[in-house]
């Protein structure tokens, strides 16, 4: 019988168009998975194990099956985004338990496509430190358990590198996609605003910096992802770059005073030494960072929180996301600092000599996986600052980025690179991903857990 846990979602999509399996069949295989490995790395707060399987049905009888671009492909969804009997509960005990009503838009364009939602995945409390913990549990990285798959996404992180599911919907307001993505071997993609329905609104407490986007193991299935939570089928398939492309390469951390690892610095000029092979012109050259930039992050950042934990019982929060928020309220009173149009102005200058940019997409290996919610204030903010630097500024100016592996670390976690584009490169991250992907390919389902007991091995 052949094994479909573990296959990308392209593959899954076209055997079930073609009857060769039925939906049914694929989402019970992953749901098995799930009930094997979930309970050792925590990546689902939910599993709607009979409502899927009910859904998977519902596909294999649609009269228009042969036609969905994600027939019978098994996703999750994470848990601030609605899904209709679920309750988003954002990873948090002072959130309502109450169901949501209606699906989420881009919930509903993934299940229109075919897409059966087996289950929301685990995030820290209200998404605010990019850790793996809350009041839920630990969710772990599935190549180094001991340590954090990254945040707010890496419940949806852990649950594609495990083989759980082939994507994930997630989404990134300083990096909580590409940051994960890095943390556990994958391609994600945050894309610049309009091109998704907005995860927060009204009332967004994130300021709009906040976007949908695809966690996959294959630049294909990312592709597909995107095209279609954006209603984009054009954009299904991803393709290498059409021209040579200009590419400026740095490792300089955007945040002063928190050093670059060696082997992400090595990853960096790596992926630019490649993509010169391929016939792209490529040069060393630092964005025009702000000195003021690591401050404007930090007030940014407590700033959500604020408006995030704003209604709530205070005391069921997390002690870091309490303190968070009290030092985003001080931000808010002081005035936060607004440097976004001045430093979008030295970024069109330096990107009218450039297409695309490559940075390290960490500076550290993820920290231990630990119940980080408990800790000190400043000590979640130092780690986080250590080990995420080169995510935020793309959030805060609005343009799309994406993390792509890019080898393995000595401590047994992925390597990985951003790439960065200017507004309404997409595609082009796309394509530049894909070229990569072909000329050094990366493993897609982390090794342990690919060799767990009951559980096939990827592809």
């Amino acid at each position: 019988m052949a094994e479909w846990a573990g296959r990308p979602a392209t593959q899954i999509a076209a055997a079930v168009r073609a009857g060769e399996v039925t939906a049914r069949a694929v989402v019970a295989e992953h749901l098995a998975r799930i009930r094997v490995i979930n309970g050792e790395l925590g990546a689902f707060r939910v599993v709607r194990e009979q409502r899927a399987l009910a859904e998977a049905g519902a596909v294999d009888d649609r009269a228009d099956r042969a036609s969905l671009p994600l027939a019978g492909v098994p996703v999750a969804v994470k848990d601030n985004t609605a899904v209709a009997g679920e309750a988003p509960r954002t990873g948090s005990a002072a959130t309502p338990a109450e169901p949501a009503v209606a699906d989420h838009e881009v919930v509903r364009r993934l299940r229109a496509a075919g897409a059966v939602v087996v289950g929301l995945t685990s995030m820290p409390d209200l998404g605010i430190f990019p850790m793996g913990d809350s009041p839920y549990g630990i969710v772990r990285n599935p190549w180094r358990p001991d340590r954090t798959p990254g945040g707010s996404s890496g419940g949806a992180a852990a649950a594609v590198a495990s083989g759980m599911v082939p994507v994930a919907q997630a989404n990134d307001g300083l990096g909580s996609i590409r940051i994960p993505a890095a943390c556990c071997g994958l391609l994600g993609l945050k894309p610049g605003p309009g091109v998704l329905p907005p995860p927060f609104e009204p009332g967004d407490p994130w300021f709009g910096l906040a976007e949908h986007g695809p966690l996959a193991t294959t630049v294909a299935d990312a592709a597909l992802l995107l095209a279609v939570m954006a209603g984009r089928p054009e954009w299904a398939e991803a393709t290498e770059p059409d021209r040579p492309l200009r590419v400026a390469v740095s490792t300089r951390s955007p945040v002063a005073g928190f050093p670059v690892d060696r082997e992400y610095h090595a990853a960096a000029r790596g992926t630019g030494e490649a993509l010169a092979q391929a016939g792209h012109e490529v040069r060393a050259a630092d964005p025009p960072y702000p000195l003021a930039l690591g401050t404007t992050v930090l007030a940014t950042w407590c700033a959500c929180a604020d408006g995030c934990t704003r209604g709530l019982d205070q005391q069921r929060l997390d002690r870091a996301v309490r303190r968070h928020a009290r030092a985003g309220r001080l931000a808010r009173r002081l005035g936060l600092p607004r440097q976004q149009a001045r430093w979008r102005g030295q970024l069109e200058s330096f990107f009218a000599h450039v297409d695309v940019l490559v940075t390290p997409a960490l500076a550290q290996p993820p920290p231990a996986a630990v119940r980080w919610g408990d800790r000190g204030w400043l000590r979640n903010v130092a780690a986080v600052s250590r080990y995420s630097p080169f995510a935020p500024p793309w959030n805060l100016m609005a343009w799309p980025a994406a993390a792509v592996p890019a080898g393995m670390h000595r401590t047994g976690v992925p390597l990985a690179v951003q790439l960065v584009a200017p507004p309404g490169g997409e595609r082009v991250l796309l394509a530049v991903a894909r070229q990569l992907e072909l000329r050094r390919p990366w493993p897609r389902t982390a090794v342990a857990v690919a060799a767990t007991p009951g559980a096939s091995r990827a592809s």
